[in-house]
C-alpha cells in the first residue's frame, strides 16, 4: 500500500536572492488595483502584467532557451510561484500556458508546434486554455463526444466544451476530442491545439454569481484545423491528458487561493485581538504551513523525476478543503457586515461566494479521492 511519501525540499542556494528580486519586481510592476483581485489571483487576468513577468524571465522558467525559456530549476520556479500567489499577483492570463500547455508541448509536441507557441508563451503574450469538460458529462471526462474527423485538408472538429477557464482571452485551446469514430470511453481520444480565431469557433462567457468571467463555453462548428494540430500520438489523448492534469494538482495555488483573506485578517485584527480571532489565525497559519510542506515535498519529488500521483491528489484535496473552510472560519469570529466597504468585508464576501467552486478545479473531490483510494490499494 502506498502512503504519502515525504520528499525533502532542498531549497536552491539562491532562494533568498530569488525572493528579494521578485519582491522588488512586484513593488515596481504589480497593479495597485482592487485588493479583492488579490484573492484567487491565479484566475485574475492582466495581460500587461503577464507580459512584464515574461520580460523579466518569470514565465517559461524551465523551458529550453531555444523556445524562449530560461532553463531554471523546478524548485526555483516553485519559489517564484509561491511569491506571486502570496502577493496576490494577477497571473491568470498566462497561468495555464506556463503550467500545463507549454510543458505538454515540450513532452509530446512537434518541433513546429514548439516553435509556433512556446516563445510567445514564455514572453507572457500567448495564452492557452484546456478543452476537457463537456455538457451533460459532469466529471466523467471519458464521455467526451466532441469529434475530430480526418480529411484531405485537415481535421474537422465539431462539438462543445464547457467550464473552460480563460477561453475568452486565450489564443489556443488544447482540446481532448474523439478522433476515432465509434470508440468509447478512454479509447480513440486525441489532443489537438486549436487556434481560437479559426472560423467556426465561438466562445461564450459563463458569468458567475459574483459577476466574474473565468469560465466559458466553446462551440466548434465544422472547424477545420491543419493535420499538424494533432499533439502527440493519435488515440493516446487519454494518457497525455491525465499526465497533463497531474501538473496542476499540487502547486502552491492549491492552498493560497484564500491567502489574501488571512493576511487581511491579521492586519485588520491588530495586537489586541479577541482570543477567538487569535485562535483562528493560529489554526489557519498552522494548517497552511503543513500544506506548504506537503506541496513542497511533491514539488521536490517531481523535480527528482518521480511521479507522485497520490501525494499530488492528497495536496489538492486537502488544499481545496482548507481554502473553502477559511472564509467560513473567519466569518464565525469577526463582526463584519458584508455590505461594508472595508477590505476585510469585501474579501470575505467574495470568497464566501467563490470558494465553493475551488474543489471543481483539476478534478472534483469525488474524482480526486478515487485516485487516492486506488493509489492506496483501497479500490
Amino acid at each position: 500500500m502506498q502512503t504519502f511519501a515525504v520528499h525533502p525540499f532542498k531549497a536552491p542556494k539562491n532562494a533568498a536572492e530569488i525572493r528579494s528580486e521578485l519582491r522588488a519586481f512586484l513593488a515596481a510592476n504589480q497593479p495597485n488595483d482592487d485588493p479583492v483581485r488579490r484573492a484567487n489571483c491565479w484566475t485574475t487576468f492582466d495581460p500587461q502584467f503577464s507580459k512584464a513577468l515574461g520580460k523579466a524571465g518569470y514565465v517559461g522558467m524551465l523551458w529550453p532557451k531555444e523556445y524562449g525559456g530560461h532553463e531554471r530549476s523546478p524548485l526555483e520556479r516553485y519559489i517564484v510561484l509561491e511569491e506571486l500567489l502570496a502577493a496576490g499577483a494577477p497571473v491568470g492570463a498566462h497561468w495555464i500556458a506556463d503550467r500545463q500547455t507549454g510543458p505538454l508541448l515540450l513532452r509530446y509536441g512537434t518541433q513546429e508546434q514548439r516553435e509556433k507557441y512556446l516563445p510567445g508563451m514564455a514572453a507572457g503574450e500567448t495564452y492557452a486554455c484546456i478543452g476537457l469538460s463537456e455538457p451533460n458529462s459532469g466529471s466523467d471526462l471519458a464521455s467526451v463526444r466532441t469529434s475530430a474527423r480526418r480529411t484531405d485538408d485537415g481535421w474537422l472538429i465539431n462539438g462543445q466544451k464547457v467550464w473552460t477557464t480563460g477561453a475568452h482571452i486565450s489564443h489556443a485551446m488544447l482540446a481532448l476530442v474523439r478522433s476515432e469514430e465509434g470508440s468509447e470511453r478512454q479509447q480513440g481520444l486525441s489532443q489537438f491545439l486549436i487556434d481560437l480565431d479559426t472560423p467556426g469557433v465561438t466562445v461564450r462567457p459563463i458569468m458567475d454569481m459574483f459577476g466574474g468571467q473565468d469560465f466559458n463555453e466553446v462551440f466548434f462548428e465544422d472547424v477545420l484545423i491543419p493535420h499538424g494540430a494533432l499533439v502527440g500520438v493519435q488515440g493516446e489523448g487519454w494518457k497525455q491528458a491525465t499526465a497533463e492534469l497531474a501538473l496542476e494538482r499540487s502547486g502552491p495555488e492549491r492552498y493560497l487561493s484564500s491567502h489574501a483573506l488571512l493576511a487581511e485578517l491579521i492586519d485588520a485584527s491588530g495586537p489586541d485581538s479577541p482570543p477567538e480571532i487569535v485562535a483562528t489565525i493560529g489554526r489557519l497559519v498552522a494548517e497552511m504551513w503543513t500544506l506548504r510542506q506537503m506541496s513542497m515535498s511533491v514539488a521536490a519529488k517531481l523535480a527528482s523525476g518521480e511521479d507522485p500521483v497520490v501525494e499530488a491528489a492528497v495536496v489538492k484535496d486537502l488544499g481545496n478543503s482548507f481554502e473553502q473552510e477559511m472564509p467560513l472560519l473567519v466569518q464565525a469570529v469577526v463582526d463584519a457586515d458584508l455590505a461594508d466597504n472595508t477590505t476585510l468585508a469585501r474579501l470575505l464576501s467574495s470568497l464566501l461566494q467563490n470558494s465553493p467552486s475551488f474543489s471543481l478545479r483539476g478534478g472534483t473531490r469525488e474524482i480526486i479521492r478515487g485516485i487516492i483510494a486506488r493509489g492506496l490499494g483501497l479500490r
